[in-house]
C-alpha cells in the first residue's frame, strides 16, 4: 500500500521528470483550441436548419416561414431560424440554449410530439416568444432592421407614421408584426382574465324584479323556464330587465330596435346605430305573439325603416350586472394596452358608432385579443362615440 500511494503521488502531484514545461503548456493549448473548435462546431450545428426541423413537428413551421417575405424577397436575403430564436450575444444565447433544452424535454416526452399538440401549445409558445421579444426590444429583428437606418421618406404614409414613433419610443418589433413569419395563434379560444372579476361579480348578484342589468358574456336565449328552447343569442354589455327568477333561470326582458327589412333577426340598443344587443332564431323574430313593435320610424341616413321591438325570454341566472362600468373599465382598459401599441389610439368620439365597427375590424387583427373582449371593446367604442358624446369630431 506505501509503494503505491507513492507511485500515485509521483503520476499526479510530481513535475514530469522526461517532459518539459514547454510541451505541456503547448499541449494544454492545443487541447483548449480543439475543445473550443468542437464547441462552437456543435453550436453552428444546432443552429442550422436541418437541426431545427430535425423535430417533425418544426417541419411545418418551416412550411409557414417558406410563405413569408423573410424566406424569399427581391434583396435575397433570407432568415434562418436560428437568426430570429437565438439571440446573438453569447451569454444570451448560452442562455436561450439552455431554456432550449427544456423545449426538446418536451418533445421527447409528448407533451408536444405532434403536431396537433403543437397546434394546441402554439399560443402559450407564441406568448412565450413574444415576452421575450418585448424583453430584449427584439434584439434579434433589429440585428437586421435597425431604426437608425430605416428611410422612413421611402415608407408608404400609413407605415411612415407607424414606424416613426416606434422609433421614438424604441419599440419592440413584435408589438406590431406578430404573425411576420409563422402563423398567428387563434386567440378565439382564450380568455381575457379580466372577465373572471365580472363573473363573480355576476354570481353574486341577487336580482330585483323591475331593475335592468347588462349581460357579462355573449350567451344563448331560450324561451321557457328549463332553458331548453333556443330563442337565440345576447350579446355582451346588453341590457335587460329582470322580470322574475326561478330556480337557475331569469326571466327577462329586451326591449331595442330592428330593421323592418328582412327578417328582423339582429336587435339594435338604439334607433339607426349597428349597436347590437341581441340575434334571434329566425322563427323566433317572425313569431308576432311573442315579438310585440310598438313603433316604426324612419332614419333619414339610410331611408330604412326601423322598428321598436320588445321581446321576454329567458337566461340563465348569475350572469349579470348591475352596472355597465365593471364592463367598461375592463373595455377601457384592452383598448388602451391593445390599441395603443402601435399607434396612438384615437378618442372613442372621434368617429360615429356606425363608423366604429369598419375600423375597429380592419385593426383589431393585429391585436391579441380573444372575441369576447373584441366585442366588449367594439361595443364600448360605439356606446362612446360621437353620437353619444359632445365632444365628438
Amino acid at each position: 500500500m506505501k509503494k503505491l500511494w507513492h507511485a500515485l503521488v509521483s503520476l499526479f502531484c510530481r513535475p514530469a521528470a522526461k517532459i518539459g514545461l514547454g510541451i505541456l503548456v503547448t499541449v494544454g493549448f492545443i487541447a483548449g483550441v480543439l475543445s473550443w473548435q468542437g464547441f462552437t462546431s456543435v453550436m453552428g450545428v444546432t443552429n442550422s436548419e436541418e437541426f431545427c426541423v430535425g423535430c417533425h413537428t418544426m417541419q411545418a413551421n418551416l412550411h409557414e416561414l417558406k410563405d413569408t417575405v423573410h424566406w424569399s424577397n427581391r434583396s435575397g436575403v433570407r432568415a434562418k431560424c436560428a437568426d430570429c430564436h437565438v439571440p446573438h450575444d453569447f451569454t444570451d444565447k448560452m442562455a436561450r440554449k439552455m431554456k432550449a433544452s427544456v423545449e426538446v424535454w418536451s418533445h421527447i416526452t409528448g407533451e408536444i410530439s405532434t403536431p396537433e399538440k403543437f397546434e394546441e401549445n402554439r399560443l402559450r409558445l407564441a406568448q412565450n416568444e413574444w415576452a421575450r421579444f418585448r424583453a430584449n426590444g427584439s434584439k434579434e429583428c433589429r440585428s437586421c432592421h435597425d431604426y437608425k437606418s430605416m428611410d422612413f421618406e421611402k415608407m408608404r404614409e400609413t407605415s411612415r407614421e407607424a414606424m416613426r414613433g416606434a422609433a421614438q419610443r424604441n419599440q419592440s418589433c413584435l408589438d406590431c408584426h406578430k404573425g411576420i413569419a409563422h402563423h398567428k395563434p387563434a386567440t378565439g379560444n382564450s380568455r381575457n382574465p379580466a372577465f373572471d372579476g365580472l363573473m363573480q361579480a355576476a354570481s353574486s348578484v341577487s336580482a330585483k324584479e323591475g331593475a335592468v342589468y347588462y349581460n357579462v358574456f355573449p350567451r344563448t336565449l331560450y324561451l321557457d323556464e328549463a332553458l331548453s328552447q333556443t330563442a337565440g343569442k345576447l350579446e355582451i354589455a346588453a341590457a335587460v330587465k329582470v322580470l322574475q327568477e326561478k330556480g337557475d333561470a331569469q326571466q327577462v326582458e329586451i326591449s331595442a330596435w330592428r330593421k323592418s327589412k328582412g327578417f328582423g333577426r339582429v336587435w339594435y340598443g338604439h334607433f339607426g346605430k349597428n349597436i347590437t344587443q341581441a340575434t334571434l332564431e329566425k322563427n323566433v323574430a317572425q313569431d308576432a305573439q311573442r315579438i310585440k313593435v310598438t313603433e316604426s320610424r324612419e332614419d333619414p341616413n339610410t331611408g330604412l325603416v326601423w322598428q321598436k321591438t320588445s321581446g321576454v325570454f329567458w337566461i340563465k341566472k348569475g350572469e349579470v350586472v348591475e352596472k355597465i362600468d365593471p364592463l367598461w373599465s375592463v373595455a377601457r382598459d384592452s383598448y388602451k394596452s391593445s390599441c395603443s401599441v402601435c399607434h396612438k389610439q384615437p378618442d372613442e368620439a372621434h368617429f360615429d358608432a356606425n363608423t366604429w365597427p369598419g375600423l375597429f375590424g380592419g385593426m383589431v387583427g393585429f391585436t391579441s385579443m380573444d372575441k369576447d373582449t373584441q366585442a366588449l371593446v367594439l361595443k364600448y367604442l360605439q356606446s362612446n362615440s360621437s353620437d353619444f358624446k359632445q365632444a365628438g369630431h
